[in-house]
């Protein structure tokens, strides 16, 4: 090899693999000084963080903070420092549906391919400011996304902090792919169990598994006429959740219908995703049993972009209309509120997306930027992440601007830190 082509594979190798490693300074102990800095439940002016062993050491005014000697110090003038965003609903395993069709996805990519995008999707997520993200469902590639999980963990591939459904469950004959002849056996996006003995023994499977949300669909597109019903009885899904809830597992139901959306609630799901046909009575049903709505605005907005629609120049709609219907409901009977897109159906990287789209829907630019920290963590279960705080993950961002006045801001982001290593600065 001359020195010429020598230098040239260096580099090549270099250009492959520097991506993969952080940026984490050799030194102990971190301090970060910002402008302005979002702590999960409001906004400070001249604090400083200190960030030692991945997690907050210690954090208030600038004249409060001891700064340890020795200690590297990150100037973030005029930047905004918060919590590293939570994506609530997210599908790594797929990714938009104008590329490849989702049957297409789950028929005729190969788990290797499915895996490699995967890991195209997380760094993009991390380097738009995800620092958790919640996966529900595999879609037809079985455990893989825990088995991705587990890669980021060990330092593999870089992403966010994973919580993850591994296959969902549907009723037997409700999921797809679908319309082949009935000699044709094609694999599916979720795996199927109906009865007692049958889902208790799936839910154990996915816990032993290693998943750490349970996925249901509690309705789906299996109507005679191809419209949204329910799938389980309210005792299928009590069972599901009784044997997810003992091994100390929520479950995340798929409901789009408003007996979906009831039969889910009434069983103990903890989250009902997407919502787009809940009515007053059923909102105040959640409300009443502490069921979160996840709503996932964008992936409808982004479908009906794929069918044609052209946005802010065609009609919108009925579906458009009646999601915002829903939405601002929801929002009226007080809900609690999960900020999750769907992503995956639109791109990844692209999670602002729906955090906009709950402004445009109703609610306030610090409202949806709660959601998206101390809000989602809190509904989540992950006490120890969400808010600047002391004993904290050291999972935390900076924006130019002030996405508490304008929650665009946050596609423009400067600094990425998660457990207290610096993947952008």
């Amino acid at each position: 090899m001359t020195k010429r082509y020598y230098k040239a594979f260096i580099f090549t190798v270099l250009i492959i693999l520097l991506p993969q490693f952080n940026l984490m300074s050799q030194s102990e102990v971190i301090v970060i000084k910002a402008d302005q800095l979002f702590d999960g439940e409001g906004v400070q002016n001249n604090w400083v963080v200190v960030i030692k062993d991945g997690l907050i050491y210690d954090i208030g005014s600038d004249a409060n903070v001891e700064i340890p000697k020795d200690a590297e110090i990150i100037l973030l003038k005029d930047q905004f420092l918060m919590p590293g965003m939570i994506e609530g609903h997210s599908h790594i395993l797929l990714h938009p549906y104008n590329e490849t069709s989702w049957n297409d996805q789950v028929l005729k990519e190969t788990f290797a391919e499915r895996a490699l995008r995967a890991g195209n999707h997380l760094k993009s997520s991390l380097l738009a400011g995800v620092t958790t993200m919640r996966d529900l469902g595999s879609e037809g590639a079985g455990y893989l996304d825990i088995g991705l999980k587990k890669s980021v963990e060990k330092g593999v591939i870089i992403g966010p902090h994973l919580l993850v459904a591994g296959p969902a469950i549907v009723a037997t004959g409700s999921y797809g792919p679908k319309g082949f002849a009935d000699h044709v056996t094609v694999p599916l996006g979720a795996n199927e169990a109906d009865g007692y003995d049958d889902l208790v023994a799936e839910v154990r499977r996915q816990i032993g598994g290693g998943a750490d949300i349970i996925k249901v669909y509690a309705d789906y597109r299996w109507g005679p006429n191809g419209e949204a019903m329910s799938t389980f009885t309210i005792d299928e899904l009590k069972t599901i959740v009784e044997i997810a809830n003992s091994s100390g597992r929520p479950v995340a139901a798929h409901a789009a219908t408003e007996e979906g959306m009831r039969r889910a609630t009434v069983a103990g799901v903890s989250t009902i995703e997407h919502g787009d046909g809940g009515t007053r009575e059923v909102f105040e049903l959640m409300k009443k049993h502490t069921v979160a709505l996840c709503p996932t605005l964008a992936a409808g907005d982004a479908i009906m972009q794929y069918r044609g629609w052209k946005k802010g120049v065609d009609p919108e709609p009925e579906r458009i209309t009646n999601k915002k219907k829903s939405f601002v409901l929801a929002l009226e009977v007080g809900v609690d509120i999960i900020a999750g897109g769907d992503v995956g159906v639109f791109p990844h990287g692209d999670n602002v997306r729906e955090f906009e789209m709950m402004v445009a829907y109703g609610m306030t630019d610090e409202q949806v930027l709660k959601n998206i920290t101390s809000i989602n963590a809190d509904l989540l279960g992950l006490s120890d992440r969400g808010r600047l705080k002391k004993g904290m993950k050291a999972d935390m961002i900076s924006v130019w601007g002030n996405p508490s006045k304008d929650i665009s801001k946050l596609r423009n982001v400067n600094f990425i830190m998660k457990d207290g290593a610096i993947y952008k600065r």
